[in-house]
């Protein structure tokens, strides 16, 4: 392990920078190259879409690691730098600018990129979020009266409408789903927060499919398959990502729903590893369940647990996954995985918040979800992932009752 090449992180997001000073963190001495595509120190993606775009403030990034920090670590970053190869022979790889780097341990760490919407290619009025860069572009377009349409009622596009109206901007979600938010999040959740952006003005089209969209003069039109179509200033969309993979595919490594790897966030090749957004892992906790997580706190654990891993540990990841969201004023936050859960509890905790915890068939709590003011259930929360991840089985009586105190089930 000593030898020259060192440690190689492909990505330089949350994920790769959590690796790359975890490394150090763990007494590796060698050479740590993090290689990024994006001319920016690694920051954290989240503000993007909520305080990058709503402070007066002009937007600076949130650094996941400054550059002094990396500096410090003994950390050798190099900023736009595009990965084009991975010679898993030579153990080495090619960027853009032809040259070649070696490694002992690679680990991929590439992200997503926001899936993209056949019919609006070629629109300019059309705009995607996923870099700081993004977030300045469409930053730039926000102020009072300009219409903002947002194609997908998923997490960005939702954050991304409740700044745009706290900039004074008409919002209108387009959503193909029944409702918002379909994908991991409980239909009670979903409709609080539906309410909420009712109530501060935005316009949410469920269930509206898409035919066309069009540049017009000053704008874009969106027709939808009813008939109708609906015009703005500005389009983002936002229907979700996809894992960034070719890099790994190119290299013969195997693709599931992301580059495939094993509970310890290894590859088929024993030399390389993904961790983050890009990679999608077995669950224990969930009978190995395969799934992948595009979450900021899976990346900083997975981005720590990768280079103990590569450095030879052997832990298995066995983190709960866990999600949060703000919008207005509510905080939404998520442990587990809800859809594994054939009943559900729901705990009352008065003033507008309230919690569900998700039963499996044998009576284990698979998954908590809450919504409130502020951070009215981040405590109980945090209290059920201990739960879950203790495979506890609480009676359903004593989660539902708000008197009932959490830690005490803990306890027993």
């Amino acid at each position: 392990m000593g030898s020259e090449a060192g440690m190689v992180i492909v990505g330089a997001g949350e994920c790769g920078a959590s690796a790359a000073l975890a490394l150090r963190e763990q007494g590796y001495a060698g050479p740590v190259t993090l290689i990024g595509a994006e001319p920016h120190p690694p920051y954290e993606r989240p503000p993007l879409s909520k305080d990058a775009m709503a402070d007066e403030a002009e937007p600076m990034p949130k650094h996941a690691a400054s550059p002094q920090r990396l500096t410090e670590a003994g950390v050798t970053h190099l900023a736009a730098t595009e990965v084009r190869v991975i010679d898993r022979q030579a153990k080495t790889v090619a960027t853009a600018d032809g040259a070649s780097l070696g490694y002992d341990r690679l680990l991929i760490a590439t992200g997503s990129s926001p899936r993209r919407l056949p019919l609006a290619e070629g629109s300019r009025r059309c705009v995607t979020l996923r870099t700081f860069d993004d977030a300045l572009a469409i930053r730039a377009h926000l102020r009072a009266g300009v219409r903002v349409l947002i194609v997908g009622g998923g997490f960005i596009g939702l954050e991304l409408a409740a700044s745009a109206r706290k900039l004074g901007c008409p919002v209108t979600v387009i959503e193909a789903q029944p409702r918002i938010l379909m994908r991991g999040v409980p239909a009670e959740i979903a409709e609080t927060i539906h309410a909420a952006h009712g109530s501060a003005g935005v316009h949410v089209l469920c269930g509206k499919g898409i035919v066309a969209v069009e540049d017009i003069t000053g704008g874009v039109r969106i027709r939808l398959a009813d008939g109708h179509a609906v015009e703005g200033d500005l389009c983002v969309i936002g229907i979700g990502a996809v894992p960034n993979v070719a890099l790994a595919a190119a290299a013969g490594l195997a693709i599931d729903n992301g580059v495939a790897v094993d509970g310890n966030l290894r590859t088929g090749d024993p030399d390389i590893f993904a961790a983050g957004d890009c990679c999608s892992f077995p669950l224990a906790l969930y009978g190995g369940r395969r799934v992948r997580l595009e979450a900021w706190r899976n990346a900083q654990e997975q981005g720590a647990l990768a280079a103990k891993n590569m450095l030879g540990a052997g832990e298995a990841h066995d983190a709960v996954p866990w999600f949060w969201s703000d919008q207005y004023d509510l905080g939404l936050q998520i442990a587990g995985l809800p859809d594994e859960g054939v009943e559900t509890v729901c705990r009352d905790l008065g003033a507008d918040a309230f919690i569900l915890f998700h039963l499996a068939a044998d009576g284990r709590l698979v998954a908590a979800s809450g919504i409130g003011p502020g951070n009215a259930v981040a405590r109980d929360i945090r209290l059920a992932e201990m739960l879950i991840a203790r495979r506890a089985a609480p009676s359903p009586e004593k989660l539902s009752a708000a008197d009932t105190k959490l830690k005490s089930l803990l306890a027993a």
